[in-house]
Order: C-alpha cells, then sequence, then structure tokens
C-alpha cells in the first residue's frame, strides 16, 4: 500500500513555470514506477508523464514534451514534474500515481495499470 500526497499547484501566467511533488509513504517507493496523469473539466483523464523506478527512463505525452521533466528522489521518496513554458490548455487536476513493479527498466502510460493514486492539485494556468 502507498499513500500519496500532491503538492505545488497553483495560478500562474501562461509562459510561467510551476514543480509539482507527489511525496510517497507506505511500502519501499523505490520499487514502484510513478506517473502524472492530468484531467481538465469535462475530459477524460490523461497520460502527462512516467518514470522508471530507477528514474532512468522517461516518457511524455506529445503535448507536453520539451517543456516538461519528470524526476524522482528515491532517498525522499517523491517524485518531481517541473512544469516550463504553462500554456492555458495545461490547465487542469495533476494527480501522481504508482505502479509495483519489480522491474527497473518499465515505465507504464495507462491509468488503468496504475494501482495507487494522489488527491490530486489543481493547475490553472491564465493566458
Amino acid at each position: 500500500q502507498v499513500h500519496m500526497v500532491e503538492s505545488g499547484g497553483g495560478l500562474v501566467q501562461a509562459g510561467g513555470s510551476l514543480r509539482l511533488s507527489c511525496a510517497a509513504s507506505g511500502r519501499a517507493f523505490s520499487n514502484y514506477a510513478m506517473g502524472w496523469f492530468r484531467q481538465a473539466p469535462g475530459k477524460e483523464r490523461e497520460f502527462v508523464a512516467a518514470i522508471s523506478w530507477s528514474g532512468g527512463i522517461t516518457n511524455y505525452a506529445d503535448s507536453v514534451k520539451g517543456r516538461f521533466t519528470i524526476s524522482r528522489d528515491n532517498a525522499k521518496n517523491t517524485v518531481y514534474l517541473q512544469m516550463n513554458s504553462l500554456k492555458p490548455e495545461d490547465t487542469a487536476v495533476y494527480y501522481c500515481a504508482a505502479h509495483p513493479t519489480l522491474l527497473h527498466t518499465i515505465v507504464v502510460l495507462t491509468s488503468g495499470e496504475y494501482d495507487y493514486w494522489g488527491q490530486g492539485t489543481q493547475v490553472t494556468v491564465s493566458s
């Protein structure tokens, strides 16, 4: 069982930056592949970024590639999402998710494969 809490969301102008954090507690954090998803009003939850438990492999949605960076610090049980050059279309509730695995090289891109979710943090980008 993993309990996760996101933080770092807020209101920012277009072109600005935010850094989201997801602090996890419970079982060994390093045994989980992690991901970030987002859900805008009236839309389905969508994949944003994923990272392997070693941190060596990452994957991004095309819409955020080159602007967002996912990283993790297993010693701090925390995964981060650095968001730069934010656009109004990035406005959404952002969720972190955890997928238990013994494979240090996998990244998980689909929400249905994640076992644990945080409560979400709101990101609003004004134009």
